[in-house]
């Protein structure tokens, strides 16, 4: 067998003996052990791993209270509207003579006299422009009730006229009296009212 000398020479054995397979290995040490420890030198440790910051848990948004609604004021309770008193039961006494008109031109007079529920004196007549006229007088009618209201029945028309207080009023009410009024004056006729504060019509 071939031995190394100085400076890695050597005599390659001759072929054909057991010598070759030495000489293969012993050359694939000198070759194959230097290439291993270079590698080894050679390995760069793996880099760090990045540094994760710590998670922060997420802060709650401060959110400022919706203010509470406000609880809908008391109204004062609505004033009520004063319905007229009771009509009395009493003996009727009236004094009114008085005339009247409004804005639109209807006009009117009314005279009455009542003294104890007993009629002495009655004259009304109503003036409604483009109607016509409705005129009473007390000739024509004969009294046929005092109590709780007056009453004038016409004597040959079916009409009838009521006379009532109530508080400070007066009210003189016409019923089926068409045929004392000209035109279509009937169909726009309205009860006169008395005021017993200042003797006005209405």
């Amino acid at each position: 067998m071939s031995t190394l000398t100085a400076g890695y020479k050597c005599r390659p054995p001759p072929y054909g003996t057991n010598s070759s397979i030495v000489y293969v290995t012993l050359l694939y040490s000198l070759v194959a052990v230097p290439l291993l420890i270079l590698a080894g030198c050679s390995t760069t440790e793996p880099a760090p791993s990045p540094i994760q910051a710590p998670a922060t848990e997420p802060q709650a948004t401060q959110t400022t209270p919706a203010p509470a609604p406000e609880r809908p004021k008391k109204l004062p309770p609505a004033s009520r509207a004063k319905r007229p008193g009771a009509i009395p039961t009493r003996a009727l006494n009236v004094l009114a003579q008085c005339r009247f008109k409004d804005e639109t031109g209807y006009n009117g007079n009314l005279r009455l006299t009542v003294q104890e529920a007993k009629v002495q004196a009655f004259e009304a007549a109503v003036n409604i422009p483009g109607r016509g006229t409705c005129r009473f007088d007390l000739k024509s009618f004969r009294q046929t009730r005092e109590l709780p209201n007056v009453e004038l029945t016409h004597l040959r028309d079916p009409c009838i006229v009521r006379v009532w207080e109530q508080e400070e009023r007066v009210t003189v009410a016409f019923q089926q009296c068409r045929k004392l009024c000209s035109g279509t004056a009937w169909d726009h006729l309205w009860p006169i009212l008395n005021d017993r504060r200042d003797g006005s019509c209405a």
